[in-house]
This record gives C-alpha cells, sequence and structure tokens, in this order.
C-alpha cells in the first residue's frame, strides 16, 4: 500500500491534525521544520492556514507551493508522540 493522507486540517501553533489511509490519525508540530526559501513563508499564521490535503497528490500541501511527503509526516507522528510518552 502507498502511504498518503486522507484528511489535513490546520490548526493554531504550527500544527495539523493529520489522518492516513493505513487507519493512523494524530497531530504533528510544525514550528521546528519551517525552514528554507519554501517553508520559512509558514510561519505566517494566515498562509499556514491555506494548508489542505491535495487530492491528486494525497498529502498536504499549501497555497504557496509547499507540501510535504506523508511519510515524513506520518515519520514525525511517531517521533513526537514517542517524545510525548518518554
Amino acid at each position: 500500500m502507498i502511504l498518503h493522507t486522507t484528511e489535513v486540517t490546520p490548526l493554531p501553533g504550527y500544527r495539523l491534525r493529520l489522518s492516513f489511509n493505513n487507519g493512523e490519525l494524530g497531530e504533528v508540530d510544525l514550528s521546528e521544520e519551517l525552514e528554507g526559501e519554501v517553508f520559512e513563508p509558514l510561519l505566517d499564521a494566515a498562509v499556514f492556514a491555506t494548508a489542505r490535503q491535495d487530492p491528486i497528490m494525497k498529502t498536504v500541501v499549501w497555497n504557496n507551493g509547499a507540501d510535504l511527503a506523508p511519510e515524513f509526516l506520518l515519520d514525525l507522528l511517531h517521533r513526537q508522540r514517542d517524545r510525548i510518552a518518554a
């Protein structure tokens, strides 16, 4: 099965609520990931809030052209959960 997101909801604080086609769901904090030419504009809360599910790429995209791979997002979700549980 090729991993993809099924739902994307932007939240305050540079967070996303995500659902994946493997049944996993949760929230990721992207505040430490928004670096570089493509991602720094997302530090503007209004731009970050444009996050949505792309029907073709099947992952999160923003109006400025930024996108993140579903594999990266799921890995980040797991790492952040592990950090909270520790």
